[in-house]
């Protein structure tokens, strides 16, 4: 069981371990032994209420396949139990990250004085700019 929150729950069936040989740091031992780890989610058939399925889906860009399944890569470490656990936090990270609810955004009105600080702004930039084109000396 991975505990997300304290609400959200995932039961170890509905995440699917694939072990692979890594790259990188290990010496000989790099060809011989499977150490990466490769952590599939399926998150339309998981057990998450259907808010968090949305963001997850959104968060998961290229790390989600065609059908909806988060593919987790972790082979930074050198043992097979160090990489699964890497890739049980990461997986832990984006589904809290999913969890949270996006605050409320509440609209606001500039105020006066911001408004007409912009407008003069503008002003000056306008004649500065008008300043640069041919005056009737030139001609």
């Amino acid at each position: 069981m991975i505990r997300v929150t304290e609400t959200i729950a995932i039961p170890d069936d509905e995440v699917e371990e694939r072990f692979v040989r890594a790259s990188g740091p290990g010496g000989q031992n790099v060809n011989k032994v499977s150490t990466a780890v490769e952590l599939r989610f399926d998150v339309p058939g998981s057990s998450l209420p259907s808010d968090v399925k949305q963001r997850l889906m959104a968060l998961g860009g290229k790390r989600l396949t065609a059908d909806g399944v988060l593919i987790i890569d972790s082979r930074e470490h050198r043992t097979q139990a160090q990489n699964r656990e890497a890739g049980r936090v990461r997986l832990v990270a984006l589904l809290q990250q999913a969890a949270r609810r996006p605050r409320k955004r509440t609209a606001t009105t500039p105020r006066p004085a911001a408004r007409e600080k912009r407008l003069t702004s503008k002003k000056r930039r306008g004649e500065i700019k008008a300043a640069r084109g041919r005056t009737s000396e030139d001609e």
